[in-house]
């Protein structure tokens, strides 16, 4: 058997193949865009087994080798920190160390999603990009706008924004601007609905296994369609993860520690893992402190202790938990009485608040 480790770069790969001792057999490089040299080689080389990091684009050579192969590894690079912090790093002894590891046995894998994983990640990250650039733009018309002390909350309904635009005391200069952002803020606009429909619409299509799983998770407090997207599409498989410690250090929400000499550090949140993950925690554990008695004393509790935003973070952190356990448990969410009794009482008073602002676009339409 053949062990072969693959520096896999933007236009080149450079490969180096050990044996079982370790002893360097061949090396070689290759152009990314030269694919029939690359599978021609490998062809060759007879029974062998490849490790390549999990970069932004390993996908592609993964699909052309794979068949080829006995066996893959997708090395975890934030792991191998022995290529990272070598004192001595060329290609060529990236790819040796991956090959020599890889004949040992030692490479900490990185975890492959699916087809379908893949392309969910896309969307849901893609929404999230859209997302930011919509609330940029808010950021830089509101900025504009309180300049002429016209900001106000009803600022982006159309008719406001026409009344805006319209200003006699705007300078050439604010016009040309929020003549710009108005139309960058249009097609953002476009663009998250756009993205929001694609997402339904490749939803539709999941199996019923995945409908359960989102089912599951809506009945959460503070999970509602975006942060379900999110927890499934970064999460991937609920189940590959030994622990629920790992799920939520994979959304780096676990604290850090260093310890020397029997001396202690507690640290803040490694922030490591998925950086979508954690901001959708965040944001779902504040809607569950607002909507939820049961989590609301679990951060009241944790506040009196440490500040509100670890407070928060706290509350993130065992969320996750209980979300990563109810899919891995295929239960939904039980909510506790006090919880069901403020829930009737808030969607009560929704209610009444829909009927009277219906009687009021009725009055005035009479």
């Amino acid at each position: 058997m053949k062990y072969v480790g693959i520096d896999l770069h933007k236009k080149t790969i450079v490969v180096c193949v050990v044996n079982k001792e370790r002893k360097v057999l061949q090396r070689e490089k290759f152009a990314c865009l030269d694919v029939a040299s690359i599978t021609a080689w490998f062809g060759r080389l007879g029974s062998f087994e490849f490790v390549v990091e999990a970069t932004a684009a390993y996908e592609w050579l993964v699909q052309w080798l794979e068949p080829l192969a006995d066996d893959w590894v997708l090395a975890h690079p934030g792991k191998m920190r022995v290529i990272a912090e070598s004192t001595k790093k060329t290609d060529k002894l990236d790819a040796q160390v991956l090959a020599e590891f890889l004949a040992l046995g030692m490479i900490p894998q990185a975890y492959r999603p699916n087809a379908r994983q893949r392309e969910h990640r896309k969307l849901v990250r893609y929404r999230a990009q859209c997302q930011q650039r919509l609330s940029k733009l808010k950021c830089q018309i509101r900025y504009l706008a309180s300049t002429y002390n016209a900001d106000h909350r009803q600022l982006f309904r159309p008719e406001c924004l026409e009344e805006l635009r319209q200003r006699a005391d705007l300078t050439e200069a604010d016009q040309f601007v929020l003549a710009l952002h108005l139309l960058d803020f249009e097609r953002a606009v476009q663009r998250v609905k756009a993205t929001k429909t694609e997402l339904q619409r490749f939803a539709a299509k999941g199996s019923e296994a995945e409908q359960r799983e989102r089912e599951i998770l809506l009945s959460a407090p503070g999970v509602g369609e975006v942060v379900s997207e999110v927890v499934l599409a970064e999460l991937g498989d609920a189940a590959r993860f030994a622990s629920l410690k790992q799920a939520t250090a994979y959304a780096g929400l676990v604290p850090g520690k260093r310890e020397s000499d029997g001396k202690g550090k507690d640290m803040g949140i490694t922030k490591k893992g998925s950086r979508l993950l954690r901001w959708a925690m965040v944001e779902a554990a504040w809607s569950a402190v607002q909507n939820s008695a049961r989590w609301r004393g679990v951060y009241e509790r944790i506040k009196k202790r440490r500040q509100s935003k670890r407070a928060i973070i706290a509350v993130a952190r065992r969320l996750l938990a209980v979300l990563v356990s109810m899919l891995r448990n295929g239960t939904k969410y039980r909510h506790t009485l006090v919880e069901l009794k403020e829930r009737t009482t808030r969607l009560e008073r929704r209610r009444k608040q829909r009927r009277a602002a219906k009687a009021v676009k009725e009055a005035a339409v009479a």
